[in-house]
């Protein structure tokens, strides 16, 4: 019996097979390369390798979210009206498999194209993606609230989806800059790595859709309401418990973000050593796969809402350690990453298994369906992972960050590497205080456990 099985189940609560539990949560793999891999490496791609100006290259990454805003609360509405109908969401999961083909080409850039042209061509790509991304993971996240299970159970769910979905950010977060060909990146490496993970991406998504038809047939699921649209959307937003949540969540998704886009810059810039990238990588993400189970007994034993306060907290402390640099020596700042990797893994558990807690509330008050929620939810992820990209390029800008094409070594002045250190550390301490601060208005979790 493994840490994400020892739990105390009620005797009313159906507990998920281990089975199809696994087989849901490998779609979170290929969910994984789509969330790190762009976050990790477009930002230094477009301004080190394809010669983006620094502000261009923040906005190519966040303009495509705007779309997001309005269009992932109806892909919501869409996935609540195929549940009303068909009695499941599949259509729209299959069509988001179609992402990996989006994801190869976001990073086959045609040769000739540098600076604004490069850019349009990522951004295209990018919308594309960020929409069939959409279409896949809004059904996906609705499966926890369709499934007629309680607290616990819907915790131990996203247990086994955030294990799978760490490995997934590991591995591509790993390989990534590996298949690129490291220090020695050219367009051709990133091509080449934007085809290897999409061929994973693909076989991981495909496997997900099984799985959560395995998971309704273990379960019995509820009914989506038929309504959608701006009255769902305005449905959504006045639960006051939702909007706590969301906006706490906005924080958090931005400052992970903001991390990830920093960390090939830190590692280059202020550690002198881009070999580090992977090592840095791995200190943020490995953790999650040993404290997941961890972070599982801690919500059991004082509910998700103090734990994930608990995680805020750490995360804002061991960015600030980041922010004093070299001087703190090289094992220090390992050892910050990985408390924020151990944050990270608490960041992702806890709020993704606290959203169908106010979808089953909602859904007890007559409100509308899991699909609109999730929706919306998907929005505030993809804004937040445009934001901290783009907070981190105008931390550049403002620097004078120079920007290059690949194999070009500009001498960068003393105030943009001023930035990029600040802006790794300084930055992302200040944005989970405020993601902390919010998070404490959400008052749910003592009814939800209570009711469970």
């Amino acid at each position: 019996m493994t840490g994400l099985d020892r739990r105390p189940a009620a005797a009313t609560e159906t507990t998920l097979p281990r089975g199809p539990l696994a087989g849901f949560a490998a779609g979170s793999l290929g969910m994984g390369v789509w969330v790190t891999v762009p976050g990790l490496l477009l930002l230094y791609f477009l301004t080190d390798v394809l010669a983006v100006a620094p502000w261009l290259a923040g906005l190519t990454l966040l303009l495509p979210k705007i779309a997001d805003v309005l269009l992932h609360p109806w892909v919501g509405h869409r996935a609540d009206v195929e549940q009303t109908r068909r009695g499941d969401r599949r259509r729209l999961l299959l069509l988001g498999c179609a992402l990996p083909v989006a994801f190869a080409a976001l990073f086959a850039v045609p040769g000739g194209l540098t600076g604004t042209p490069a850019a349009a061509w990522v951004a295209v790509f990018f919308i594309a993606g960020n929409l069939l991304f959409a279409a896949y993971q809004v059904p996906y996240l609705a499966t926890p609230a369709d499934l007629r299970i309680g607290y616990d159970e819907r915790t131990r769910l996203m247990a086994f989806r955030m294990v799978v979905l760490t490995l997934g950010i590991l591995v591509s977060g790993l390989l990534a800059p590996l298949l690129t060909g490291g220090d020695a990146a050219t367009r051709g490496g990133y091509q080449r790595m934007g085809v290897v993970l999409a061929v994973g991406m693909l076989v991981a998504m495909l496997v997900g859709v099984a799985g959560i038809a395995r998971l309704r047939g273990s379960a019995p699921a509820s009914t989506a309401s038929g309504h959608g649209g701006w009255r769902a959307l305005r449905t959504a937003l006045r639960d006051r418990q939702f909007r706590w949540l969301v906006a706490a969540y906005l924080a958090m998704s931005t400052t992970t973000h903001l991390v990830l886009a920093g960390v090939p810059y830190y590692a280059e810039y202020e550690l002198r050593a881009p070999g580090l990238t992977t090592v840095l990588v791995a200190a943020f993400v490995a953790p999650a796969l040993l404290v997941t189970p961890a972070w599982l007994v801690v919500a059991r034993r004082v509910g998700k809402q103090r734990a994930l306060l608990g995680a805020q907290g750490a995360f804002a402390i061991g960015s600030l350690v980041l922010a004093v640099g070299r001087p703190a020596g090289l094992p220090v700042l390992i050892a910050a990453v990985a408390v924020l990797g151990v944050a990270f893994a608490g960041m992702q558990l806890l709020p993704f298994s606290m959203l169908p807690d106010v979808i089953r509330a909602a859904s007890s008050a007559g409100s509308t369906g899991a699909g609109t929620y999730t929706g919306v939810w998907t929005a505030t992820e993809a804004t937040g992972a445009a934001l901290g990209p783009y907070a981190y390029a105008l931390c550049l800008t403002v620097g004078g960050f120079v920007a290059s094409t690949a194999g070009e070594s500009p001498v960068q002045p003393d105030a943009a590497l001023a930035a990029v250190r600040y802006g790794f550390g300084l930055l992302p301490a200040a944005a989970m205080l405020a993601a902390l601060l919010l998070q404490r208005r959400y008052t749910l979790d003592a009814t939800a456990r209570a009711a469970s």
